[in-house]
């Protein structure tokens, strides 16, 4: 269960290509891997002699053309969520595909191309994102470029778009970047917020005066799939205000920087799970525009996902395997029991919770804490970047984890990091 580790692998194929074959295409056929989540080709033209020859570059999938670049690039990148302009993300089905190469103006020397294929392979992984953020489609000021380029400097893989009653946003952000964006909504009612995540168009009309009509409204987002987030329900300005009765997926614990109204979502979700809820928690910056407190990634929301994919992430999200630290460096805990980690339920009681606690810092408070409380409270020692705990579930519902931080800016201990829970059937 490592950190941001992929799987990636590479070929390189040549090719002579003569001057009499000047304006054909051709074809240099590759096996793309089962389980690929993106491949990238470069080319190189090799020229023979003084003369230069120019060749345009293309790729094809079994079914279709997937891409061309004519004389415009040299290089381009296909995954399943995002691509090189003028390329098409989407399924990328195992088999042969095929670099198309357009001769087209071949010296009469001829020239080589060299072309270097890599294929990176689906692999569980630790992503880090922010489930909720705004931009200029609602009440923000970044577009959704500039978010892009902030989330790639601040070491984010994903980013949830996630606009007041509005959609455009999931039709506009650009698909040539390393960020993936999820496609969202914050369904912004005058009595409470929540964030339907992974759908383009998940309502047709966002006004809800009553509980019926909240309970249509959700109905119709999650018959076109989406994940339902409660967010910030104790904030209060934006607080929930609805009766609690109602279909969503995840909690908001954590949103922007660390405030009352956290702590009280964070209570009231430890009382879920004291009632036997398995209740996912879940964490956004809620950022808006420019601001020194409220940045995108702070909090991060670390999700082990096999795919760098809305689906994959999503999926991942709701089983539980989530963490949540303040920002994209950490702290990272790693919560396990054999087999079974943060969001899984362990029949095996008899077997060591094992913790591991990285890049805290000296006097981090580390918090075990079960349906029965906190069960432990370490202090981490000067020098010490890791933290190492091991015990026996024994009779407790579930085990989660707290890494609390002094930080001098506000002049108060603050939350630093939130495992979910693993739960144990006794």
């Amino acid at each position: 269960m490592g950190i941001d580790q992929t799987c990636s692998m590479h070929e390189i194929k040549t090719r002579f290509i003569s001057s009499n074959e000047e304006g054909l295409y051709i074809e240099i056929p590759f096996t793309l891997p089962a389980d690929t989540e993106q491949i990238k080709v470069k080319l190189e033209v090799i020229q023979e002699g003084l003369a230069s020859s120019i060749i345009d570059l293309g790729v094809k999938d079994q079914n279709r053309i997937r891409g061309w670049s004519g004389g415009a690039r040299s290089e381009f990148f296909i995954h399943q969520a995002k691509a090189t302009p003028g390329y098409l993300p989407g399924e990328m089905e195992a088999g042969d595909w095929a670099v198309i190469l357009n001769a087209y103006k071949v010296a009469a020397k001829g020239c080589t191309v060299k072309l270097t294929i890599e294929y990176t392979l689906e692999e569980f992984r630790w992503l880090k994102g922010d489930l909720h953020t705004h931009s200029v489609h609602s009440d923000g000021t970044f577009t959704l470029r500039e978010k892009a380029d902030i989330c790639e400097e601040a070491g984010l893989d994903f980013i949830g778009l996630t606009e007041h009653n509005a959609a455009s946003q999931n039709d506009a952000f650009p698909r040539d970047v390393d960020t993936l964006f999820i496609p969202g909504m914050e369904l912004t009612t005058n009595k409470g917020h929540l964030n339907l995540l992974g759908v383009n168009d998940p309502i047709r009309d966002f006004r809800v005066n009553t509980m019926e009509e909240l309970h249509s409204v959700l109905k119709e987002a999650r018959e076109n799939g989406a994940y339902i987030t409660l967010n910030h329900p104790h904030c209060r300005n934006t607080g929930w205000k609805w009766e609690r009765d109602f279909d969503y997926d995840w909690v908001e614990v954590w949103n922007g920087p660390w405030r009352d109204e956290n702590q009280d979502t964070l209570d009231w979700w430890q009382e879920q799970l004291v009632s036997g809820k398995r209740l996912v928690a879940v964490g956004g910056s809620d950022a808006h525009r420019p601001h020194p407190n409220v940045i995108h990634g702070m909090p991060t929301t670390w999700v082990y996902s096999k795919s760098l994919t809305c689906s994959g992430i999503l999926k991942s999200i709701d089983k539980g395997h989530v963490v949540l630290s303040y920002s994209p460096k950490g702290p990272f805990i790693s919560l396990t029991c054999g087999m079974s980690m943060t969001g899984d339920v362990c029949k095996k009681t008899n077997l060591p919770v094992q913790l591991n606690v990285k890049d805290v810092q000296s006097s981090d408070v580390v918090k075990v804490i079960s349906n029965q409380g906190i069960e432990q409270e370490v202090m981490v020692k000067e020098g010490q970047d890791t933290l190492k705990l091991s015990w026996t579930a024994g009779s407790r519902s579930f085990y989660r984890v707290e890494v609390w931080r002094d930080f001098p800016e506000v002049r108060s201990q603050s939350l630093a990091a939130l495992s979910n829970p693993i739960y144990f059937i006794n």
